[in-house]
């Protein structure tokens, strides 16, 4: 099975009814995927499918064939990281770091449809991630960073 990854067309195998996560860890060693929960509630497991933060513990393979995924290993360009890993590192997010591909997936998402965000309508888009260290306010304060750095950035291209 073909699979676009990060822009690039990958050969898979499948196996029927294996989900997303074990694919890109245990075939295409993409390890920034974390399965933590397994079920899909904690989003530590997030990547985007067209453009949607999808969990990909619970996403079969057999649902992706023509569809345009993207994981933590494919948002920097080069060596620029996209904003929002840059704002996670400058806010100093992470502690254990677990959940934080899961929460930067969900907020590069989550940005693509609210580029102006308001800290609850942060809060409300990043609820349904958890973090066990409960850097949560880190998190709220990186998304509008990034949410700022990527209006300015959208500004000079603009101009």
């Amino acid at each position: 099975m073909q699979l676009k990854i990060n822009g690039q067309l990958r050969e898979v195998t499948k196996t029927h009814g294996e989900m997303l996560v074990w694919t890109l860890r245990d075939e295409l060693g993409m390890t920034g995927t974390k399965p933590t929960c397994g079920v899909g509630i904690c989003g530590s497991c997030m990547v985007m499918v067209d453009g949607v933060a999808t969990r990909s513990c619970i996403t079969p393979m057999d649902s992706l064939v023509g569809k345009d995924i993207r994981t933590i290993e494919g948002l920097a360009s080069g060596e620029a990281l996209h904003p929002v890993q840059q704002a996670f590192i400058d806010k100093q997010v992470p502690q254990c770091g677990w959940c934080m591909s899961g929460q930067i997936m969900t907020a590069v998402a989550f940005l693509q449809t609210t580029p102006k965000p308001s800290e609850s309508e942060v809060n409300e888009a990043m609820g349904r991630n958890y973090c066990r260290c409960g850097c949560y306010v880190r998190i709220r304060e990186a998304v509008l960073d990034a949410a700022q750095k990527m209006a300015s950035i959208h500004e000079e291209v603009v101009a």
